[in-house]
């Protein structure tokens, strides 16, 4: 048994839930936890240790990310997760970038432009460095800040509620140096064109990069 328990508060509760989720995101995309397994909220809470608060926490987070699904009458179940589906969650992705890409380059402001710029350029020494945790910390800023030059509510919300769907084979991609060193390519061509104001140009490259990162994915499902 894995045990969580120790602290109290709501702080320690929120730690463990985002702890139990990220254990059971791994397992079901190593392929540990199997499409149409049931995750029992009270096995899993003797496995852990906790109470059912964070596990039912923890679950709630599983299905936003569309990892399992709550069936009537069975509980929440491990979602099956398909060549095709991830196909089609780049696919969406890919287009909602390149929106982004695209309008960030006509609407961020000068300082939103020498942020990333800025932030980019730390990113370039971790991928230099093999920090992978930095790098993947740093990467979910990096296309946040994209979405926000946009400067469209609506635009922001459907974006980050996307890639919040594709982090976690994202975030299992970018453990290759590789293909860390590779993303931070990509992203040097993504800034230049936002800083350039080179709209046409920065939608291209987020389309681009959202192909290499598919590619990446599925080759990892075989």
């Amino acid at each position: 048994m894995t045990s969580l328990e120790g602290e109290t508060g709501d702080a320690p509760k929120r730690l463990h839930s985002a702890i139990i989720a990220d254990q059971l995101e791994a397992e079901i995309i190593a392929g540990t936890l199997a499409g149409g397994s049931k995750l029992d909220e009270l096995a899993l809470t003797e496995r852990f240790g906790v109470s059912r608060t964070p596990v039912r926490e923890a679950l709630h987070v599983l299905a936003s990310r569309s990892l399992a699904e709550r069936v009537p009458y069975r509980g929440v179940i491990v979602a099956n997760i398909t060549r095709e589906r991830i196909d089609n969650l780049f696919e969406t992705m890919s287009e909602i970038e390149a929106t982004c890409g695209r309008l960030a380059a006509q609407r961020m402001t000068m300082s939103e432009r020498a942020a990333l710029e800025e932030l980019h350029l730390s990113m370039a020494e971790m991928a230099e460095n093999g920090r992978y945790d930095e790098y993947e910390r740093a990467n979910t800023d990096f296309h946040t800040a994209i979405f926000a030059g946009t400067h469209n509510e609506e635009l922001i919300e459907v974006a980050n509620g996307l890639r919040l769907k594709l982090a976690p084979f994202r975030k299992s991609q970018l453990r290759i140096a590789a293909r860390m060193k590779k993303s931070n390519e990509e992203h040097t061509a993504i800034v230049t064109a936002i800083l350039d104001s080179n709209a046409r140009e920065a939608e291209k490259s987020l389309r681009r990069h959202l192909l290499s990162a598919a590619k990446a994915a599925l080759s990892r499902m075989g």
